[in-house]
């Protein structure tokens, strides 16, 4: 299978551009609810890698040993903004192993947040690797290879013991074996994972319902999703994507996007969904900003997780010209979200 159109762009009345992708959608059980496209594709995970790239940090007993908080633990999943809320957790992170920003190998890059980027420019602030929206899982990374007495100068290499527990991390969640995952070197400068899309659902459903783990890791998974959605202003930050979802149904979901238009969500088990769902979304173009806040609102509108009046400004997307008058929309292909009784895509 291919590609499905999964948006349009309408200017008026007329389709200006589309958005092609694929997307899957499994219970606990592994039975597919829902898909589109091909769920075999094999992509990178991104960003949302970040959840199983924590987990190792927490059960080595380097987030206990440390003392770090469920904000730190939150900031160590999260691609965040770069605001100071976020700069300065990433700082005390760093402080509580006896590190410093200079440890970090993850790179500067302005914040992502538009005013505080904006802020820095006008007073000539230079960008520090702590905003970095990778800071927080740098900082978990380092504080794990510390209290392991790995060689922290080379913690984000492929080979250093930090990133081969991680990769097994990924390996188990997933339920891929680490032979058949392909790495590759993400814009933060750490190992990163492709495998098919079917698999990093499977890895978010087995994260909120952990009942295939032994204890220790139910524990770390009960951390996670405990800190990702008690603190989801950090996992992205405002107006970001990941935020508005698990704000705008507390408790219920994970949200987690990935660059190049990778979206992963897990939906905690439920009266509705026992045993919870993963949900695994690739924009195929690897658009960030129209297709995939699009459809991913879409499709919890359609799995009756969100209502139909939440994020209405996201799904459908205005389209506005330059004075702000809105010339069009971003919509989802509706015939692709239709769910019949079986809540399978009809």
């Amino acid at each position: 299978m291919t590609a499905e159109i999964l948006a349009k762009v309408i200017r008026g009345d007329t389709v200006e551009s589309l958005h092609r992708g694929h997307f899957i959608i499994i219970d606990g059980e592994g039975n597919t609810i829902a898909s589109a496209g091909d769920p075999q594709t094999v992509t990178y995970f991104r960003s949302a890698a970040k959840p199983f790239q924590a987990v190792p940090f927490i059960t080595s007993g380097a987030a206990d040993d440390f003392g770090f908080s469920e904000e730190e633990i939150a900031l160590a999943c999260a691609s965040h903004s770069g605001e100071r809320r976020h700069v300065e957790i990433a700082g005390k992170m760093l402080e509580r192993i006896g590190l410093a920003e200079s440890h970090l190998h993850c790179g500067a890059h302005l914040p992502f947040n538009e005013k505080e980027g904006e802020r820095m420019l006008r007073s000539g602030e230079e960008p520090t690797q702590l905003h970095n929206n990778c800071s927080g899982k740098h900082a978990a990374m380092l504080a794990f290879a510390k209290h392991t007495d790995a060689f922290i100068g080379s913690y984000e290499k492929p080979e250093n013991p930090i990133q081969q527990s991680i990769l097994d991390c990924v390996s188990r969640f997933t339920e891929t074996p680490m032979s058949e995952i392909k790495i590759g070197i993400d814009g933060c400068a750490a190992p990163n994972f492709a495998m098919p899309l079917s698999a990093m659902a499977k890895g978010f459903v087995n994260l909120v319902s952990g009942h295939r783990f032994e204890q220790r890791l139910q524990d770390a998974c009960g951390r996670i999703v405990a800190a990702m959605t008690e603190f989801p202003e950090l996992i992205g930050g405002t107006g970001r994507l990941d935020t508005m979802l698990m704000q705008a149904v507390p408790g219920k979901i994970i949200s987690k996007v990935g660059a190049e238009g990778v979206w992963l969500c897990g939906v905690l088990p439920s009266d509705k969904y026992p045993t919870g769902l993963g949900i695994a979304l690739k924009i195929e173009d690897g658009d960030d900003k129209r297709a995939r806040p699009v459809v991913a609102v879409e499709i919890l509108k359609q799995m009756g997780i969100l209502s139909s009046e939440v994020l209405g400004d996201l799904s459908p997307m205005s389209i506005k010209n330059r004075r702000g008058d809105s010339v069009g929309k971003v919509t989802a292909e509706g015939s692709k979200f239709h769910l019949d009784e079986n809540r399978r895509v009809s």
